[in-house]
């Protein structure tokens, strides 16, 4: 299933002026948020950051890091209200078509086993779980292992994306 965006839409680079709006929806949907200085370091450093943007607000971001021939998704979240409107897939797909750019062989990526949707929808996009990281994610109860989860670009055409 590819999803289309609406007039008024696009992908872009993130830049440092979008931080503020990144931040927001980060604080928004999670009980422990990347800092603003771990977007700053992310611009800073080189890796693939991206918004997607309507009319002037960011709905959704995704970071990625690319190196020798791996990358590693280390971010994708949508806007609380802007949910369920396949702007999740949007972003996987443009960061899966950044990788290939990229020379990438495989795509990594870590995922809490109870945020089913994001589960449900790398599964969709031909990710599969690869491994765990225990107790990789703190968690109020304690902490939560992590899903690892890869994707071989070499068996995937951007059609499934």
């Amino acid at each position: 299933m590819v999803a289309v965006l609406k007039p008024g839409s696009h992908i872009r680079p993130m830049l440092e002026a979008d931080l503020d709006g990144v931040i927001n929806i980060e604080e928004a949907s999670y009980e422990f948020p990347w800092t603003r200085g771990i977007f700053h370091d992310c611009l800073h450093v080189g890796y693939s950051c991206w918004v997607l943007e309507e009319n002037g607000q960011v709905q959704a971001y995704g970071v990625m890091s690319t190196g020798g021939g791996e990358a590693h998704i280390l971010t994708v979240v949508v806007r609380e209200e802007a949910r369920g409107r396949q702007l999740g897939r949007k972003m996987i797909s443009h960061l899966l078509n950044t990788a290939t750019k990229h020379k990438v062989d495989t795509v990594l990526l870590e995922v809490r086993p109870s945020n089913i949707v994001a589960v449900n929808l790398y599964e969709s996009v031909g990710f599969s779980e690869i491994g765990r990281r225990k107790d990789y994610y703190p968690d109020t109860h304690g902490r939560e292992d992590a899903l690892i989860m890869g994707l071989d670009l070499n068996q995937y055409q951007s059609d499934n994306w």
